[in-house]
């Protein structure tokens, strides 16, 4: 299994934090926010990762991050010439792939408890085989990629729906076998000019291979102010203002 983290992107919907540092190395808590998406990467096992990043912050990434040796990992850096979408960036990590399995993180997604069960369920229940997303009940589905499920699988994943068939959002979190460098490779650009990483979980579960789990502890994307900084309340020692506690750990139907 092979790690990938995606942190590049413009941080527009943090500006002006990001006027002058690229969003994945803004502090939450007392780290840089990529150092828990590398930290939980290490905690499910996974020690051969590759950032990609974009060329304006690449000296930024690899002058924090080194070579990996102090979170017990070893990095390749790849640059993202030009912001076209999650998919396209995730083109990048195929010679670095080779035959492995690949485990992605946003790193801009930050998780409260490491998915351990994610990628052990890969391996137990679907013998690495096909595609395997990680979902979280929200609030307010419309805002997100929101997954139609039966008892396995996904059925499909509806982006920003206007009448969400469940509360359940698709984190920053997937797993993939080989078939991932095929389906990239037939992908079109999406209206928005992007190659869109919902178009390559959508094609996966076409196949009848996409499979699920649901996030334990508490889970947030950082890409808005708002939500950067519930982040940091959380890592400040003010968790309660994430809201209360789940009711059940990774709960959901």
């Amino acid at each position: 299994m092979k790690g990938v983290i995606l942190a590049g992107g413009r941080g527009t919907r943090l500006y002006p934090l990001t006027k002058t540092i690229n969003k994945h190395l803004l502090p939450v808590g007392p780290e840089p926010m990529i150092y828990n998406a590398v930290r939980n990467m290490a905690a499910c096992g996974v020690s051969e990762i590759l950032v990609v990043t974009s060329s304006a912050h690449m000296g930024d990434i690899v002058n924090n991050l080194g070579s990996g040796r102090e979170f017990g990992v070893d990095f390749s850096y790849k640059v993202q010439d030009e912001p076209r979408g999650i998919a396209d960036a995730l083109r990048l990590a195929r010679v670095f792939a080779g035959p492995d399995n690949v485990f992605v993180l946003l790193g801009d997604n930050i998780f409260e408890i490491p998915p351990r069960h994610f990628l052990e369920n890969y391996r137990k229940i679907q013998g690495c085989r096909g595609a395997r997303v990680l979902l979280v009940e929200v609030e307010d589905p419309t805002r997100f990629g929101v997954a139609a499920l039966d008892e396995m699988k996904v059925v499909g994943i509806l982006e920003k729906p206007e009448c969400p068939p469940t509360p359940y959002a698709v984190v920053g979190a997937y797993l993939y076998d080989s078939s991932l460098w095929e389906i990239l490779e037939g992908l079109e650009p999406s209206p928005r000019g992007e190659y869109e990483i919902t178009d390559v979980n959508n094609a996966y579960a076409d196949r009848d291979l996409l499979e699920y789990d649901f996030v334990r502890g508490r889970w947030m994307d950082t890409g808005t102010l708002e939500s950067y900084f519930l982040a940091n309340a959380m890592f400040s020692g003010n968790p309660g203002a994430w809201g209360p506690e789940p009711s059940q750990e990774g709960a959901g139907p």
